[in-house]
């Protein structure tokens, strides 16, 4: 229930089709929102002045590309709802153009803005599917550049519940921060903001005793805090951050995620997460992501 001193929580859903929208509403209605799919942005402002009326405190509305032609309302829309008090997040879902060519082979699903006929042929299938992604990614860039980006080309549908669930426990009313591990090994985030290539540091990987281990265990913790190269890496990753955050802050942004890269994802790249979510978390919100920690299944996220 609403009141005046709790203003109705909306979680915006919008994204690449095929990046996992379906997932992503269904871990917000398992944590208490009601949830709606497909809103046409027009009807936002009178669909949010219902709701309050119902006394709703928390909804999640999922637009997409099949509202392209009024796509571009949605910014003033946003700014009438935050001037009314309500609070809005928004979250962007993105894959690279190969996982969702991959998705909608599997699931044999049109894409919205197919313009395909029964003569087209396999190889012209997947090309005009490809135009169709591209396209779309340029209609979306506006609303990805204002959100909170999760890619989820390698990610299994339990991971991309906990990355929302985790987003809507932060504030959003100041800037929050996202550092995130991976592996070079497996492709760079598409959702990073900066990325930092820690793979010339020392490996743990070569120490028999520490290969099983990960960056959260004290012995590979203790091995890197012991080598030179790896201090000077967080202490120069930590000064760039700590110069340029009050700047992006002042500029509006409302997410910037770091993603430190290591070949594995295992060990360096997780022990420096863990270091500077402890240099930055009195100071900002501050969430973190260990991409390689959990095996990658074959399920594919394909809504």
């Amino acid at each position: 229930m609403t009141t005046k001193d709790t203003p109705l929580e909306i979680v915006l859903i919008t994204g690449m089709s095929g990046s996992g929208k379906s997932v992503a509403l269904n871990a917000l209605e398992d944590a208490g929102f009601f949830c709606v799919d497909n809103l046409p942005p027009e009807l936002l402002v009178p669909f949010v002045a219902l709701e309050k009326e119902h006394k709703a405190s928390r909804v999640a509305i999922a637009m997409d590309v099949r509202t392209a032609t009024s796509l571009p309302l949605l910014p003033e829309q946003l700014s009438v709802l935050k001037k009314q008090g309500v609070t809005v997040k928004s979250l962007f879902l993105d894959a690279t153009t190969g996982t969702l060519v991959r998705r909608y082979s599997e699931t044999r699903r049109k894409h919205p803005l197919s313009q395909t006929t029964s003569e087209h042929t396999v190889q012209g299938l997947r090309h005009a599917l490809v135009e169709a992604i591209e396209l779309e990614r340029h209609l979306l860039g506006n609303l990805r550049e204002q959100a909170y980006v999760i890619d989820t080309s390698i990610l299994r549908p339990s991971q991309l519940q906990g990355y929302v669930k985790s987003m809507i426990s932060t504030s959003s009313k100041q800037l929050t921060l996202v550092f995130e591990s991976f592996a070079f090994k497996r492709g760079v985030p598409s959702d990073a903001d900066y990325v930092f290539d820690v793979r010339m540091l020392p490996n743990p990987h070569y120490e028999p005793e520490l290969r099983h281990l990960t960056g959260r265990d004290a012995p590979v913790a203790a091995f890197l805090q012991e080598q030179p190269d790896v201090a000077q890496m967080l202490q120069h990753i930590h000064q760039f951050l700590n110069h340029w955050l009050d700047v992006l802050a002042r500029d509006h942004r409302s997410y910037v995620t770091v993603a430190i890269g290591c070949t594995g994802g295992q060990h360096r790249s997780v022990y420096l997460v863990e270091q500077l979510v402890q240099l930055f978390e009195k100071q900002w919100v501050t969430l973190k992501r260990h991409r390689e920690l959990e095996a990658v299944s074959s399920e594919a996220i394909a809504s």
